[in-house]
């Protein structure tokens, strides 16, 4: 079963396992899919932990103690999300030792409600690193305009990020300034830089899907023929854009000094049209030195029956500038797509944030009754 994992990982695929829960952790689930499956991180998100927290019974002692306590749901919430976090962290801190720190890594996001505001979001940045606790934590920053300044600042201060909700290449170009200038600044204070890691999460699906419902109204027979390419050549051109900003003697410097790659992740690769093979997303996007984050259903079917058959994404290319002019001159705007994806991403993720706090809050009444 774990075979085409294994092959997808020695592709330079780390395969990372987009979702965390107590019960998962409890259980040993986690550490299962370690071993057997080759998920070497593991990314969360406003609502992965609003799921987790919605099922079962795994959180009730920690929400008793909490409301015992008389805390309040702002603090409740860091700390039931941190506590898993953290155990995370632990579970895979054996792969952060053994590949040097380059995986093993487990991500936590900021309030999305601070998406809009760069000093809170680098407070907040600050504030969970020192709860986590965790060499191997990263803390993910949206990267809204505002959150370019607040990724740079991060680093800055020797923490390692995870930038989110990436849809556009040019907002991937700004990502990978900030990531530089970040970088500059925590040599100038004197950081370690290889102790600094850096991922890049470029969103696929929900390319696909924006993008495909734009056809979809369009209604002819080309526009058919372009739908749920979209995505896949959004994420080529993004890795061609890694290439050539890796390759300049700005980067060399902070290379030289101890920097390691700010890698690109893949995310959001659940397909969401059922019409679609349930591993594209993963067979697609094969390149070294890369990340790609899974739902665990795609993880399972990947395992299963995914088909790969080596680099499928620096041989793409001229391909995808071609599809992406092709949406152009088929009346797609796609700085449009790209600025409704953000803002529906930041809305998902606080609506999920509000849900999980409204959740927390009835559990601390109920246990404090």
């Amino acid at each position: 079963m774990s075979d085409i994992l294994k092959a997808l990982s020695d592709e330079g695929v780390s395969i990372w396992l987009d979702d965390i829960s107590r019960e998962r952790l409890r259980t040993g689930n986690l550490e299962q899919l370690v071993k057997d499956k080759h998920v070497v991180g593991v990314t969360s998100n406003p609502t992965i932990f609003a799921k987790a927290l919605s099922k079962g019974s795994a959180y009730d002692e920690q929400v008793r103690d909490l409301a015992v306590r008389g805390v309040d749901v702002e603090e409740a919430s860091r700390a039931i999300t941190t506590y898993d976090i953290r155990w995370g962290c632990d579970v895979l801190r054996p792969v952060y030792d053994r590949t040097d720190g380059l995986d093993g890594r487990v991500s936590i996001e900021v309030d999305p409600r601070l998406a809009r505001e760069t000093e809170k979001t680098v407070a907040e940045a600050r504030a969970l690193w020192w709860m986590v606790d965790r060499p191997n934590l990263f803390i993910k920053i949206p990267a809204t305009e505002e959150g370019l300044p607040a990724i740079a600042q991060t680093l800055a201060q020797g923490i390692s990020v995870n930038v989110t909700l990436i849809f556009s290449l040019e907002r991937y170009g700004k990502v990978i300034d900030a990531f530089f200038e970040g970088l500059e600044k925590a040599r100038a204070n004197g950081h370690d830089l290889s102790k600094i890691a850096s991922v890049a999460s470029f969103f696929v699906s929900r390319v696909d899907t924006e993008i495909d419902k734009r056809l979809d109204k369009v209604g002819s027979d080309e526009a058919k023929a372009l739908r749920s390419k979209a995505g896949l050549a959004n994420a080529r051109l993004a890795y061609a854009l890694y290439e050539e900003n890796f390759g300049t003697d700005r980067w060399k410097a902070l290379k030289d000094a101890g920097a390691r790659p700010q890698r690109p992740l893949w995310a959001s690769t659940g397909v969401k049209d059922p019409d679609l093979a349930d591993t594209l997303y993963v067979d697609e996007l094969v390149a070294p030195g890369t990340v790609n984050t899974m739902p665990e259903a795609t993880l399972v079917a990947e395992a299963d029956h995914g088909q790969l058959r080596g680099d499928t994404v620096r041989g793409a290319y001229d391909d995808a500038r071609a599809h992406m002019a092709a949406l152009k001159d088929a009346g797609v705007d796609y700085d449009d797509v790209v600025r409704v994806l953000e803002e529906e991403g930041v809305e998902k993720f606080e609506a999920s944030w509000k849900e999980l706090l409204g959740s927390i809050e009835g559990e601390l009444k109920d246990k404090s009754a």
